[in-house]
């Protein structure tokens, strides 16, 4: 069999002859195709504002930076993540607090949240992990109740939905990730979004230096930063977007196959609860016990299979745990078995049904 990456982007002709429009044209940096990007991620997420910067941390960045979110200041974040949630926490000066996560779907665990929050807490920013909806709307209640921002991480998530509202829409912010492994790209890119007229104003003043027009002249306002996207990667990511829900579809109907033909015992499967959709940026299964998770990894890879394991139980990487000295076993359990018994195996819309069928094959004869 021949190798099958973990991820591989789907970049066609028709996305290849749009950015080479661009190319030709000599507009390269925040343009048309910015615009029209930013329109169409309005209307998926149905939200009054979408803005394109240069990557997905940036999003999680430029939120806290509005919020003016700084030392003294407390954000709660899942324990099990990328590790951009909690770093761009430490990046403005405050404390990332950790709640653990429900094993069964992955995001954090609602009921754990309250016990976290303090006189200094000022946000709280859950994660659409693997592209499942978390419970947002319960998030948004407990937040509500002790007069909390929230900040969607939604990188993995685009076109994913609770109850058929889109993730992105019910916090004070959405935030998208482009990255290649993520169902559209633009290499590297993001998109934040937020129903706030004053935010977004003040989004957009800070992906550009701060800058503010008046009377046609610059008046730096803030101490920005350079976070726009080009035109380049907005011509990428819309040709791409505008093929998302069959891109969705091909991956759910990829995801079933692994549903019916994974029969390996002790390997338990993604579990999707009543009112979500997954958009499988993802297939994150747990291995048994008598499975490790090293050696099940390369000895899939040494069959042509390009898994690894899904995301970090942060609190135990190095600088987290020298700095905050928790221990994850104790405190932290279900995020730590997420970390050292999942792996993810590919799931995107280039691969064929006979590859996810073989790929099932080979995780059943572990």
């Amino acid at each position: 069999m021949d190798f099958i990456p973990l991820a591989s982007p789907d970049i066609r002709d028709a996305d290849i002859e749009l950015v080479n429009q661009v190319l030709r044209s000599g507009m390269l940096i925040q343009g048309a195709y910015v615009n029209k990007l930013e329109g169409e991620f309005r209307q998926i997420t149905n939200t009054g504002a979408a803005i394109a910067v240069s990557n997905g941390t940036a999003t999680l960045h430029l939120a806290l930076k509005v919020l003016g979110i700084g030392p003294g200041d407390e954000v709660i974040v899942p324990a099990f993540s990328y590790v951009a949630t909690a770093n761009v926490v430490e990046l403005v000066g405050a404390t990332p607090i950790f709640v653990d996560i429900d094993l069964a779907t992955f995001n954090i665990d609602v009921a754990g949240i309250e016990e976290k929050i303090t006189s200094r807490t000022r946000a709280i920013i859950p994660v659409h992990e693997f592209g499942l909806a978390c419970d947002i709307a319960s998030v948004c209640v407990l937040a509500k109740k002790h007069n909390l921002f929230v900040i969607e991480d939604a990188a993995c998530a685009l076109g994913a939905t609770q109850n058929d509202q889109p993730v992105g829409s019910f916090g004070d912010f959405g935030s998208f990730s482009l990255h290649p492994r993520k169902s559209i790209t633009s290499g590297e890119g993001g998109i934040i979004t937020t129903n706030s007229p004053a935010f977004e104003q003040k989004l957009r003043q800070l992906r550009n230096h701060g800058i503010e027009m008046e009377g046609g002249k610059m008046i730096f306002e803030e101490a920005g930063f350079n976070y726009r996207m080009t035109d380049i990667q907005a011509a990428l990511a819309y040709s791409q977007i505008l093929r998302l829900q069959t891109i969705l579809k091909d991956k759910q109907r990829l995801a079933e196959i692994y549903f019916n033909e994974i029969k390996r015992e002790g390997i338990v499967l993604p579990y999707v609860p009543k009112g979500m959709n997954h958009t499988w940026q993802t297939f994150h299964v747990l291995l048994g016990e008598d499975l490790d998770q090293a050696h099940t990894i390369q000895a899939l890879r040494n069959e042509n299979i390009g898994v690894n394991y899904g995301a970090q139980c942060i609190p135990a990487q190095k600088y987290y745990l020298k700095k905050y000295e928790l221990d994850s076993a104790t405190l932290f359990p279900n995020a730590l078995r997420a970390y050292q018994k999942g792996i993810a195996l590919p799931l995107y819309e280039k691969l064929t049904d006979k590859q996810i069928s073989a790929i099932a094959q080979k995780v059943n004869k572990l």
